[in-house]
Parts: C-alpha cells; structure tokens; sequence
C-alpha cells in the first residue's frame, strides 16, 4: 500500500472512529431517505431502485435491492457488534458482572417500560381497545394489528447515542461514558435475542445442522495461526444463507461468528483478534452499511407529509416509548438496584447524574427500523413506525443534548473551580515559607504558620 492510501485510509478510520461525525453521516443519509422517497422528481426512480429484484440461483433468495441492504449489509453491522460483544464479555465492561451489574440491568429496565407505554398510548387511541385506529392515510387497524410494534421502540442505538455524548458531554466524568457504553452493549445483545425469537420463522430442522457445522468450522479457521481469509469467507457467506433459509434473520449469522471469534491475544499477538478485526470493519459498518440502511429504511412514501402523520397512533405510541419509556425504565430501575437491591454505581455517580444520559438511550435508529420492517407487514404501518422511530429519536437527541450540555457544563465550573482551590492553596503555602542559609550551608525552610523548621 503506498503512502497516499496509507494516509486515506488512516483518515477514513478517524472519521468512522468519531461517534459525532459518523451519527451525523447516518442522520444525513436518513433525512435524505425520506426526501428522495416523497419529492415528486424522485420518489418514483427511488422506489425503482429500492424494488430492483436480486436473486441467487438454486437459492430462495430473491429480494429487491432495499431488502438485500437490510438483509445482507447489515450484517457488516451486526458482525461488528458480535466482536465488540465477545471482547467486552471477555475482557471489557461485561467481564466483571459485579461492576457493571447496575448499567446491565438498567438495560433491561430499560426494555421493559417502553412496550407498555406504548401499548398503553395505543389503548388510549382506540378508546380503551374497543374501537379501530385509523392512520394518517385513513387506513384502518385493529389494536390487535398494531400492536405487533410493540418490539419496535425496545433498542437504544450505541452509535447516535455515543455521539450525542460527544457533542454535548465534553466535561463530563468517564464513568457516565462508560455507564451508557455498557448498558447500549447489553440492550444490543437484547435487541438481537427479540430478533432471534420473536421475528423469526423456524424452517426445516436441517438448515440449523447446516448453521451449526458453519459455526464449528468458523470457530476453529479463525484460531488458526494463518487464518485462510477465503474459507473463512466462504462460511461466512454460507453461515448466513443457511440462516435465511432456516428462517432466521440472517443479519444474526454476523453475531453468531463475531462471538466465536478469539478475544484473548494469542501467537503471541499484541492485541484480541476480536478487537483487532472489529476496529478493521469499523469504517465499513459506521461509513457504508449503516447510512445506506438508513437511506432505504427511511425512504418510506406518504401520500402526504401533513400534521396528521405526526398524530397517528403508531407515530405518537413509539415517540412516547422512546422519549418517555426509556428513560423512564432506566432510572426506576437503577433506582430500585442502589437504593432496595444494594448494588452500587461507578465511585462518584449518583442515580439522578444518570438522567440526561438516559434521555439519550431514547435514541432508536438502526435496531428499530429494522424491527419496524419485521413487526409490521402492512408497508403503511411500517412505514408509520419507522417514521416514528425518526421523529422520537431526534426529539430524544434534541431533550439529552440539552440536558448533557448543561450538566457539562456544571462539571466544568466544578472541576475549575476545584482546580483554582488547588492552585490558591499551593500558592499560600510557598507564600509561608522563608529560606535561610547557614553559616555550614544548609538551607532551612521555615513555615511562616509553623514554628518548627523544615531541614532541606
């Protein structure tokens, strides 16, 4: 490689590499999704291109082209999360259950409130579940159809949410950093055994056979001292056909190999291969496939985007699980462990330091569009829900931004001032003292509040 594209791709991985400029690429492409699929000028050469059938011989594999980027570039994604899952389970956060006993079970909380809240809101629009729920294109539903969304709101997106922190949390403490770090890593880990279980449709018994030896080989291929990239890639490619075929979603095939692969340094490696091969995928999950699965899975076509649409039932139930159930399922539940179940937080945290960042876990995004697309099979609810997941993400973002800054900013003053109480101190305490030489040469330092010498 020559030093010019050394350089490129060392720039590429920085960018990729900063959870503010990477969110801020995917929110970009999102926005854009949703133009290009509803301006006049470009909604039909989209919806074209999003419908444009690929498919693989001797395979039942043939979706269009929006179907293969949620289906099969997303498994870079979930590839990158299954090696950042095995080397915090190792060796990270997730290593020592004790210490991150409160962040892992806030991530459980933390997906727990929002389905009720949001079946609670569409209960109260249907007028106690007695009537049907009309959306904003004047479709009916039943509640019972509607609440096949109840996953939706469930997922915290690790990426947005770390880039909120970025932007708007540059004072604070490390501890709350690694707080949301390790709950968004247990609620991904949840996010994906919803995907398995509930959004999964088991097929015949023998593609699990199939699945299970991909695993065994893939397993062994990647402790070898050489690893043989091409069979490497070969079961890779093979592990998630057999799970597509097997019913199962296939983005999951990324999360199954990621956690067999090895997270403890070995041939006398200087870093975990799981780390190392997470940080080489990184610019491609957080630069390729997560803004084009943003672009289609927000380039979802309204009739009309009218107020309406920012009142329909699905909309508002998942913008209220988001905004209000994630951080309302967080903070009882870290409550309830420090104060009844005697766990503790990090050394100097409180449970109300933890608000604003909890605030920013109402970030949805990646998960839950793809959920959206899985739970609802009508095009019109899902692409309500998906519109919902948008609105209630970047309302979340807009509430923690402004919450983080301002705790920012109060751990600044502190932290100067603190700084300033130091340096004062220090100051009067080389005011006190008066050097004085002897008639043998020692120098005696004398306190001026002390009437003992100190002999230097």
């Amino acid at each position: 490689m020559t030093a010019s594209k050394r350089g490129t791709w060392a720039t590429i991985r920085r960018i990729a590499a900063s959870d503010r400029i990477s969110g801020l690429i995917m929110l970009g492409f999102a926005l854009a999704g949703l133009l290009l699929a509803n301006l006049p000028f470009t909604a039909h050469t989209f919806e074209e291109l999003e419908n444009f059938r690929i498919a693989i011989p001797h395979t039942n594999i043939d979706m269009g082209l929006g179907h293969w980027v949620q289906d099969g570039l997303l498994t870079v994604f979930f590839l990158t999360v299954g090696l950042e899952l095995k080397q915090e389970l190792t060796t990270g956060s997730l290593s020592n259950p004790k210490a991150a006993a409160v962040p892992m079970l806030c991530a459980v909380g933390g997906m727990m409130v929002p389905p009720v809240l949001f079946l609670l809101t569409l209960f109260l629009f249907s007028g106690f579940g007695s009537n049907p729920l009309v959306i904003a294109s004047g479709t009916s539903f039943t509640f019972g159809e509607m609440s096949h969304g109840w996953a939706v709101p469930t997922a915290t997106d690790i990426a947005f949410s770390l880039a909120v922190l970025a932007l708007f949390a540059k004072a604070l403490p490390g501890s709350i950093r690694a707080f949301l770090m390790t709950l968004a890593t247990v609620d991904d880990l949840l996010a994906i055994i919803l995907i398995a279980v509930f959004f999964s449709s088991v097929n015949a018994w023998y593609w699990f056979v199939g699945i299970a030896v991909c695993a065994v080989v893939w397993y062994f291929l990647v402790r070898m001292r050489k690893v043989p990239w091409f069979a490497v890639a070969i079961v890779g490619i093979l592990a998630w056909v057999m799970m597509f075929e097997a019913g199962v979603h296939p983005t999951l095939a990324g999360v199954l190999v990621g956690l067999l692969t090895p997270a403890h340094e070995c041939y006398g490696e200087k870093t975990p291969r799981a780390e190392r091969y997470a940080d080489k995928l990184q610019p491609f999950s957080a630069l390729l496939a997560l803004p084009i699965f943003a672009l289609f899975a927000t380039g979802v076509h309204f009739e009309s985007l009218t107020l309406a649409l920012f009142v329909s039932p699905v909309v508002v139930a998942v913008m209220v699980a988001l905004v209000v159930g994630k951080p309302l399922g967080i903070m009882i539940t870290a409550w309830l462990s420090t104060h009844v179940a005697g766990l503790k937080m990090a050394k100097g945290l409180r449970v109300r330091d933890m608000f604003p960042a909890a605030c920013a876990c109402g970030i949805g995004f990646t998960v839950s569009f793809l959920i959206s697309s899985l739970a609802y099979k009508d095009a019109e609810l899902s692409a309500e829900a998906r519109f919902g997941v948008l609105v209630g993400s970047m309302v979340a973002a807009v509430i923690s931004g402004i919450l983080l800054s301002r705790q920012s900013k109060k751990f600044e003053l502190t932290a100067a001032a603190s700084s300033k109480h130091k340096h004062h101190t220090a100051d009067e305490d080389a005011a006190g003292e008066v050097e004085s030489v002897l008639e043998d040469g020692t120098v005696v330092v004398s306190q001026m509040i002390n009437t003992h010498p100190k002999v230097k």
